[in-house]
């Protein structure tokens, strides 16, 4: 087992202190914008969640249905780090509250596909839209370079994040 410094990192990390400094006062400015979701919502959105008790979990799995495109639950379990049962409660729930639809897969009468409900798909494409649009201007700013760097330190991020759901 890897010993850890006072800070968290494992002592045989190359990542200097400053870095570990640094990314320990980002870390909180992204979370804290990932909070803010929901007061981002389109109010048409928000409306719905908000009567059907639905959370960012919900969310998540919304977001991934729509930028993806018809889904199986299993996808949505693998893609998002879900047991498949969990999957499963949060896009029945979501199609109960009429933001997700199910229907057979044409290719395979076996599975069903989960996909966004038209009336809503748009409102969700113009809210995953603003809120990806930051990180598009912040990625416009980088180097090629540097954006190679930091989409493999984000995936690298979530695969750590994966790991630590899966270990839990």
């Amino acid at each position: 087992m890897e010993e850890a410094s006072a800070d968290g990192a494992d002592v045989a990390s190359t990542v200097s202190a400053e870095q570990r400094r640094r990314l320990t006062m980002l870390v909180p400015m992204v979370s804290a914008y990932l909070r803010r979701a929901r007061n981002d919502m389109p109010p048409v959105i928000r409306k719905v969640f908000e009567q059907a008790g639905l959370g960012a979990r919900h969310g998540a799995v919304l977001g991934f249905v729509v930028s993806s495109g018809p889904a199986s639950v299993s996808e949505v379990a693998r893609q998002l780090g879900l047991g498949l049962t969990n999957a499963s409660q949060l896009s029945g729930e979501l199609t109960r509250a009429g933001l997700l639809q199910r229907r057979n897969d044409p290719a395979d009468h076996r599975r069903t596909l989960l996909s966004a409900a038209p009336e809503y798909r748009a409102a969700f494409e113009e809210f995953l839209a603003r809120r990806s649009a930051g990180l598009f201007r912040a990625m416009d700013r980088l180097t090629p370079e540097e954006r190679h760097g930091f989409l493999a330190g984000m995936q690298a991020w979530v695969d750590e994040i994966e790991g630590e759901q899966g270990g839990a």
